[in-house]
């Protein structure tokens, strides 16, 4: 039983070599794929990312199901991810071609339709995404940026600056009615 756990059912290199080529298949498919992978929007992204994991399990494993394989396939993965991580930090152009550039969704308050359709997001989408960071609607947004990760980063529209003034006259306008109330309590 016990050398049934631990003996690999293929060679060393082998188990190695397996998972860095998918390694390198995945991080080309999910580039070309685009950053809404990333992000998981939706119920239809995620069912693509939990089957695309089980799909390239046996080509990552192959015919050995011993501990030690999936140890030594787990070890193989952390590494070159590690080393992957490492050199693309310390290579800004390799980073940008790996990550891809952040793309803007809204601009300047105005929806960036064609940029939508680029990245396969619908408006619904991008209103919920707006709702989770507190949003009311989209008109609030003044800027959206898909970020390279898949997030998207929302600014706020600052009010004009009538309205900051206007806001501002009120509140001192309202402090001094109760000041003014409050003496005119405290005389009679």
């Amino acid at each position: 039983m016990w050398s049934n756990m631990f003996q690999l059912g293929v060679p060393v290199l082998e188990k190695m070599f397996r998972p860095v080529l998918v390694y390198a298949f995945l991080m080309i498919g999910l580039r070309v794929a685009g950053k809404r992978e990333l992000a998981q929007l939706n119920a239809m992204d995620l069912i693509v990312l939990l089957t695309l994991s089980n799909t390239v399990q046996n080509a990552i494993i192959g015919d050995d199901t011993s501990v030690s394989g999936g140890l030594l396939g787990t070890a193989t993965l952390l590494a070159i991810n590690y080393l992957v991580v490492r050199f693309v930090f310390s290579h800004e152009k390799i980073d940008r071609l790996v990550e891809g550039e952040p793309d803007m969704l809204i601009e300047n308050g105005k929806i960036r339709a064609d940029r939508l359709q680029k990245e396969l997001l619908t408006r619904a989408e991008l209103e919920i995404a707006a709702h989770k960071q507190g949003f009311g609607s989209l008109d609030e947004v003044e800027r959206a940026v898909l970020e390279t990760g898949g997030v998207i980063s929302f600014v706020a529209k600052k009010p004009p600056l009538e309205a900051v003034r206007h806001s501002e006259l009120t509140a001192r306008l309202d402090q001094i009615a109760r000041e003014l109330a409050e003496l005119r309590a405290a005389r009679g």
